[in-house]
């Protein structure tokens, strides 16, 4: 058993840590680099130079270090540091780690793979060490990752690193269901590495959570999580955090957006690009070739890739979730010799990470969306990189291909480009991505469509995965920006439907509508002549014009649009037709007025002369030529009008359930439909975003069913019951025989 030690122990144990960090306060005070420069660019220290204090009242310069232990950093630091491997530091490190411990705002951008996990990490440790930070400070400083997986990886070099800190560190991160205990332990924990939405629910849920202390903000690919779907999160965030704190910002492909700068109360930030004035934007071990391949051959091209490179660990990007799992259900059972899997932002966060550490350990293909673009660090080497659809823009592409050839690996990738999207190699040269295009060796490929379509035979359920995955990918091009490289309506879409096994191409609704309004534009600019023969003309197909699918105020635009203007020339105003579509009828329903006059019945005979009310209940015995009502007869009539009145309501009642419940279920039918097309709109929004846009909905009707005799609709303050509606029948009949 150890013994406690002595009060005397602790005093001087805390005299030295005070005077550690004095010393180190002054070290980085006395050589503060100049603001705006880069400390590469100085002479770099001699390997064997002095490091630390020199005399009484000098220290060493520390910009322009190449190795860790010449900063000014606490031994803790170190010597996690060391024990890790990490002895000398890279271009972002040695650019970066001067200012950052000078308690300077950093913008950070670099190569994939060069290190900037580290660039945040250690001024993070020293930061809290130099003020001392424990338990009962609260967080000190948060770090924001775009996705769980670099979440989790940055959480693993944290605690790798500053293992003999005595910093208490936690993970949050989505897709978890031990919410309640992380609860309970947010408020003791000093550091928080987690993704914007899980931050924030904290934010608003968990009680006397707050950040107001906090000493240091980090943003890991930052330009991603700066962009719209993280835009509305992070605003809730930076609102509750104080201005006065230290920012870092890194990336492979940084923002220098005045706006964003502005949402993170930046002071002088110091840009540090540290590969502006490469050669190449990606690593210069990374060779990367370019194909075209038409839309229709694309898994044809795959599966032949696949086959030609079975011992090789290959990464594949695919647009859109639906293209994943249907890729990798129909190429698993297909058998290509090698082990298959996805990964994409909608799989559960167990199963998600052991499809991460299987991947790491383990040689096979791994079909993914872009949320594994991202900062990702596989263990074992990537060999190829595979983008079966072009990226959305040149900054997807680098982050792409930057899963391999990190460090001092090798790597090469390889990108499917259609004739439509040959402006993307364009782009690519203009922003100093060295990429070759190659022909593929059509000899080698092995087609695939007939066995997808035998697949498709064999197991309907694949069919539908099928058809979500032509719809999604459609969808993923129709609504990309850059329309010089992404035109959905140049895309051979019968024969991409057969390369995908489906016996017919799916319709696609968002595409129906805009060829819809193209015809009606183009038809009402060439209006028929007056005596043209309309049977003549040819007939348009009705699946390719079906007017139940077009918003009715789209076709009044398009038509308004080509209204005809006055013909100047001739001086004549060219006829304009009205084109508007005939009133509706109301469907509001028809209320009776109680309080209004009465009229009269009047009955017709064979020969269409009038006769008396109530000419069918009359004595015709006596022989009178003014006719008698019989009373019993009368009463008799009445009871019987009562009677087939009440079957009548019950009936209609039976009939206004039926089609209640009728339109219930295509409501229903509606709604579901319309969250898969939402469901297929979050997955090129980004990965962990999750955002979704607001749509406003219509207020559905309320209806108030009963059905006792004197129900009545609450909602409706006119509204009478059966007993009156009883009552005003009797008036009118008697008003009838008046």
């Amino acid at each position: 058993m150890k013994k406690p030690k002595s009060k005397d122990f602790r005093k001087q144990r805390r005299l030295s840590l005070i005077e550690d960090i004095e010393l180190l306060k002054s070290w980085i005070q006395s050589q503060k680099p100049d603001s705006g420069t880069n400390p590469m660019s100085l002479p770099p220290l001699p390997s064997k130079s002095p490091v630390g204090r020199l005399g009484d009242s000098s220290f060493s310069r520390y910009a322009g270090a190449t190795r860790f232990d010449q900063l000014p950093l606490s031994k803790n630091t170190v010597k996690g540091l060391r024990e890790a491997g990490y002895v000398k530091m890279t271009d972002i490190q040695r650019a970066s780690l001067p200012h950052s411990l000078c308690e300077r705002d950093i913008l950070g951008a670099a190569k994939t793979g060069s290190g900037k996990t580290l660039a945040f990490v250690i001024p993070v440790l020293e930061k809290l060490y130099k003020e001392r930070w424990g338990p009962e400070d609260g967080v000190g400083s948060i770090i924001i990752s775009p996705t769980r997986e670099l979440a989790d990886q940055l959480f693993n070099v944290l605690k790798t690193v500053g293992k003999h800190h005595n910093f208490s560190v936690g993970l949050l991160i989505g897709g978890r269901k031990d919410v309640d205990t992380e609860k309970e332990l947010v408020n003791e924990l000093n550091i928080l590495v987690c993704t914007p939405g899980r931050l924030l629910q904290h934010m608003d849920e968990t009680q006397y959570f707050e950040c107001s202390q906090l000493q240091v903000l980090v943003l890991d690919e930052a330009d991603r999580i700066l962009d719209v779907g993280f835009k509305k999160a992070l605003n809730a965030i930076v609102s509750q955090l104080p201005k006065n704190r230290q920012t870092l910002l890194f990336s492979a492909t940084q923002t220098k957006s005045v706006q964003d700068l502005a949402r993170l109360s930046l002071k002088d930030p110091e840009y540090l690009s540290v590969h502006a004035e490469s050669v190449t934007a990606t690593p210069n071990l990374l060779q990367q070739t370019a194909m075209v391949v038409p839309l229709d051959q694309k898994l044809d091209m795959l599966w032949s890739f696949i086959k030609a490179h079975l011992n090789s660990k290959i990464l594949v990007f695919l647009s859109s979730r639906k293209q994943v799992k249907f890729v990798f259900e129909a190429f698993k059972k297909l058998h290509p010799g090698i082990p298959l899997k996805c990964f994409h932002g909608r799989m559960k966060q167990g199963k998600r990470k052991a499809t991460y550490s299987d991947f790491c350990e383990k040689r096979s293909v791994l079909f993914a969306t872009d949320v594994a673009a991202r900062g990702l660090d596989f263990d074992l080497t990537v060999d190829w990189v595979v983008q079966v659809d072009c990226p959305e823009d040149v900054d997807t592409y680098i982050h792409r291909v930057g899963r391999t050839a990190r460090f001092t690996s090798r790597g090469r990738a390889v990108l499917f480009l259609m004739s439509s999207e040959m402006k993307m190699l364009e782009k690519l040269h203009a922003k100093k991505v060295p990429i070759q295009f190659i022909k593929a060796n059509q000899k080698r490929v092995q087609p695939v469509s007939g066995l997808l379509s035998a697949l498709l035979v064999k197991y309907p359920d694949m069919q539908y995965q099928a058809q979500r995955a032509f719809v999604t990918y459609l969808r993923s091009i129709h609504i990309r920006q850059d329309k010089e490289i992404f035109d959905v309506t140049k895309l051979p879409i019968d024969e991409f439907s057969a390369s995908l096994g489906l016996p017919m191409t799916p319709k696609i609704r968002f595409l129906k509508l805009k060829n819809k309004s193209k015809m009606v534009l183009e038809k009402s600019s060439h209006p028929e002549p007056e005596n043209s023969d309309k049977e003549n003309l040819p007939e348009i197909p009705k699946e390719k014009l079906d007017i139940s699918d077009i918003d009715e105020e789209d076709v009044n635009k398009a038509f308004l649009l080509k209204q005809d203007t006055p013909n100047e020339e001739d001086g004549k105003t060219s006829e304009i037709i009205d084109v508007r579509p005939a009133t509706r009828i109301s469907k509001k329903k028809v209320k009776i007025n109680i309080h209004r006059p009465t009229g009269t019945r009047v009955v017709y005979d064979d020969e269409g002369n009038a006769l008396p009310p109530l000419a069918r209940l009359a004595d015709t015995k006596s022989g009178n030529e003014s006719f008698m009502v019989d009373q019993g007869k009368k009463s008799e009539y009445y009871k019987k009008m009562r009677e087939d009145m009440k079957h009548a309501d019950k009936e209609d009642k039976l009939l206004d359930r039926q089609r209640r419940k009728e339109k219930r279920i295509k409501q229903k039918r509606k709604l579901k439909r319309e969250s898969l097309e939402e469901e297929d709109n979050e997955e090129h929004s980004g990965s962990e975003g999750e955002a979704t846009r607001d749509r406003p909905h219509k207020k559905s009707k309320i209806y108030y069913d009963s059905d006792s005799d004197d129900g009545e609709r609450k909602e409706n303050k006119d509204s009478i019951s059966l007993a009156e509606q009883e009552a005003l029948a009797l008036s009118l009949l008697n008003s009838m025989h008046s």
